[in-house]
């Protein structure tokens, strides 16, 4: 089988197509037969050596759709449909980069779809990014208000469908005039144009700040985002469209700023193959992706 082998952190051609064995599945185990996956952030920390738990060689990827081959348990059946996605995929073990993906059978998810695979491919860790990010993250509820910074990224688009299935009263931002007609088309029941003040014009809408926030752009609007929530409401903080390098937000920053939220965040380093000379690689190990908590299955 092909498959896309990384054999340790390094720029983007330390990527390479090899031709690897095709893995023989164990009892618990489930081989697919992969028809698309999806592209996400993680593999990029992964590439750049932020990423942690992780051996090389390695084939990255942490979700995949397809068909399974093998399942020497007896979970699934030939050819049926499935998903899967995190639980260490491309990190502790290889991942959806190929042609086929080996992974334990409590993380396959069936399903029944007439959408193409091209389509498919790009749901699963988008979506439960969203529904995790809503539910155990913010334990959102019926009748609620919701603040979505970074409206029209495909988390937050299915951030605002999810909520408005729940009840929610929905405010979800954009830079882009052009993308106000995209989120009207979903439900969203408040488009706010992003200026990098959105606190004022959010507070005309809901005078006591919203119930819960959800931060998708990154440290350039998060201090603004922490001023809509009320008092012990929650902000989520999740996967910055924009990256940063090295930052960290303490409890007392977030009080200091007129907001008791609850800020669950990744932080991010140098890359390891970056890293400046004499910096002990111990020192620079910080990073912490949070994203298992809010998520539905385990990374």
């Amino acid at each position: 089988m092909r498959a896309v082998v990384l054999d340790g952190p390094g720029p983007a051609e330390a990527l390479v197509i090899r031709e690897r064995a095709i893995p023989v599945p164990r009892p618990g185990q489930v081989l697919i037969r992969v028809r698309a996956f999806g592209l996400n952030r993680s593999e990029l920390h992964t590439r750049l050596g932020l990423a942690e738990g992780v051996t090389f060689p390695r084939v990255p990827g942490i979700e995949a759709v397809g068909e399974v081959a093998d399942s020497p348990g007896g979970e699934f059946r030939a050819g049926q449909k499935v998903v899967t996605l995190m639980g260490g995929m491309g990190r502790v073990f290889d991942g959806g980069y190929a042609e086929y993906t080996c992974v334990p059978a409590r993380q396959v998810i069936p399903f029944e779809s007439e959408l193409p695979w091209s389509v498919i491919g790009a749901i699963p860790e988008m979506l439960q990014t969203a529904h995790g990010s809503l539910t155990i993250g913010l334990d959102i509820q019926p009748g609620q208000s919701l603040l979505i910074r970074g409206g029209t990224s495909s988390v937050g688009m299915a951030a605002a469908i999810l909520a408005k299935r729940r009840g929610l009263t929905v405010l979800a931002s954009t830079r882009d005039e052009a993308k106000r007609e995209a989120l009207a088309s979903i439900g969203v029941d408040h488009v706010l144009i992003d200026d990098g003040d959105l606190a004022v014009v959010a507070r005309r809408i809901v005078p006591g700040g919203v119930d819960a926030a959800l931060e998708l752009v990154g440290t350039p609007t998060l201090r603004d985002t922490l001023r809509h929530p009320s008092p012990r409401r929650r902000l989520l903080h999740r996967h910055a469209l924009k990256p940063v390098d090295g930052y960290r937000f303490l409890s007392h920053r977030l009080h200091s700023a007129g907001c008791p939220a609850h800020l669950l965040h990744g932080r991010s380093r140098r890359p390891s193959w970056q890293r400046a000379p004499g910096i002990p690689a111990g020192s620079q190990r910080r990073h912490r992706n949070c994203s298992h908590r809010q998520g539905l299955y385990p990374r």
